[in-house]
């Protein structure tokens, strides 16, 4: 779910208007597994799936999974897998303008302080989208591993842009978000050391029956994933099946 890309956008919920579908598939490859971005994969390549349900009304469920290498950023967190759990109400009135509410269970099964789950709110109008990510429960200690507090209260938020380029089948986009963490058992809204800022830009190409095919360059604050603030410049394949 976490996997970001213009065609099948995994990670935090995407607002998709009313479902039309009731089953469908997905799967997908990346160069690099870039969450909100920082690596999820040590900068190695990501094979991910899922399975979603769409009622007609807008309601939905939906797992996913991918393998992960933390490689230490996370205290004791040693998890080859990631596996997601998520649902909500997405819905478009007519004016256009989109919302999807839900929540989404992040499970890593084999480490036993990785796990957390988050409420989310996403938004969009035309071409734009913004939204919030909320960490209601956490087993996850903080970057420098201290016992307490775990990241309970931390706060996503992030706003993009996506749109089709003048030659055929192919889109443009890019996200700016930032991620506030809290350590005082305060909320995420208190700036700390940990906190960072995001972006991305995406250009994307449809393959038709192929899938689609999706170029990426990501830059995060040097906070982020233990001080790496390189430029990430990834590719991501994905296809959904109906």
């Amino acid at each position: 779910m976490k996997l970001n890309m213009i065609a099948c956008a995994i990670g935090a919920l995407v607002v998709s208007g009313t479902a039309a579908a009731e089953f469908s598939a997905n799967i997908g490859v990346a160069s690099n597994y870039v969450w909100r971005g920082a690596t999820q994969t040590d900068d190695a390549a990501a094979v991910s799936g899922g399975i979603d349900y769409g009622h007609d009304s807008g309601f939905y469920v939906g797992t996913w999974a991918s393998n992960v290498d933390f490689s230490g950023n996370l205290e004791g967190a040693s998890s080859e897998v990631e596996w997601d759990l998520y649902g909500g109400y997405a819905n478009e009135l007519a004016s256009g303008f989109g919302y999807d509410v839900g929540v989404i269970y992040y499970a890593y099964p084999d480490s036993d302080d990785a796990n957390f789950a988050e409420l989310a709110l996403g938004v969009s109008y035309k071409f734009f989208n913004a939204g919030v990510n909320y960490t209601v429960s956490s087993d996850v200690k903080d970057t420098k591993g201290a016992a307490d507090p775990f990241m309970e209260g931390d706060i996503y938020y992030y706003a993009g842009v996506s749109f089709d380029l003048p030659v055929e089948s192919w889109t443009a986009g890019g996200t700016i978000g930032h991620y506030a963490f809290d350590q005082d058992g305060k909320g995420g809204g208190k700036e700390n050391d940990l906190d960072y800022t995001h972006y991305q830009l995406d250009i994307g190409k449809s393959a038709g029956d192929f899938g689609d095919f999706t170029f990426s360059i990501s830059r995060a604050d040097e906070e982020a994933n233990g001080g790496d603030d390189d430029y990430k410049v990834f590719v991501s394949w994905a296809k959904t099946f109906d």
